[in-house]
């Protein structure tokens, strides 16, 4: 759970701050990152429970880089006045990933995944 309440507060935020670094990732009120960011932190958080486990640290990580990268594109089809390219998802779905090794090297060290040993 606590992987969850992180998770709600920093994909927003990385989505936001992805859309003032990438000129290729735009949207036009704050409303629509933060609801890519939900659809994100509930997706990654699904694939935790799943994946996530002492020896897969980096299959987990792939499997989140590739996951937001597909979500913050298709998401952001979304919004009519939002304007993501195939890049700025990719560059998106980078630093997504970023923060999902910090939470992921937490995670497993604290003892708080589903399936950690």
């Amino acid at each position: 759970m606590a992987g969850l309440l992180v998770k709600i507060l920093v994909c927003p935020i990385t989505v936001i701050i992805a859309s003032f670094l990438f000129p290729n990732v735009f949207y036009s009120n704050l409303l629509q990152p933060i609801i890519v960011g939900l659809v994100l932190a509930f997706s990654a958080h699904m694939m935790e429970i799943f994946i996530l486990k002492e020896g897969m640290f980096w299959l987990s990580t792939i499997a989140d880089f590739a996951t937001a990268t597909l979500i913050v594109y298709f998401v952001s089809l979304f919004f009519v006045t939002a304007t993501v390219t195939v890049g700025g998802a990719i560059l998106t779905g980078l630093l997504l990933a970023a923060t999902e090794i910090v939470q992921h090297y937490w995670l497993i060290g604290r003892g708080r995944t589903e399936k950690s040993a």
